[in-house]
Order: C-alpha cells, then sequence, then structure tokens
C-alpha cells in the first residue's frame, strides 16, 4: 500500500469546524493532525494515497462552498 500526505490550509474562521468533524468522525485508515498558525490551521491527511487525495480534494470544495 502506498502511503501519502496531502496538506490542506483552513483559515482560522473555518479550521474549528473542521478540527470537530475529524475528532467526532471515524477516519478509518486516514490520519490527520492540525498544525495551527497565526491566521489558521494546516491539516495534514495521511494514508492510503487515494483516500488521502480524496480527503483534501473534499476539504478544498468544503472551503469553496463556504
Amino acid at each position: 500500500m502506498t502511503v501519502a500526505t496531502f496538506v490542506s490550509f483552513v483559515p482560522k474562521a473555518r479550521s474549528g469546524e473542521l478540527r470537530q468533524t475529524l475528532m467526532t468522525e471515524d477516519t478509518g485508515e486516514l490520519q490527520w493532525r492540525e498544525r495551527r498558525t497565526f491566521s489558521g490551521s494546516e491539516f495534514y491527511f495521511t494514508g492510503p494515497t487515494e483516500l488521502a487525495r480524496k480527503a483534501h480534494i473534499y476539504v478544498t470544495q468544503w472551503l469553496i462552498s463556504g
């Protein structure tokens, strides 16, 4: 199995919402961690390549739609 890490930057106004969602959901093989910065957070998604890529795409689309 190939493992990859994708990073999504989430502005401070939305990072709490994403953090809460990730903490309450079963992410299965996907691991995540957060690195807080001054203006937001970097969320690192690590796992099987396709799963990590899908998480990154989902977060990107979620940010655009909100």
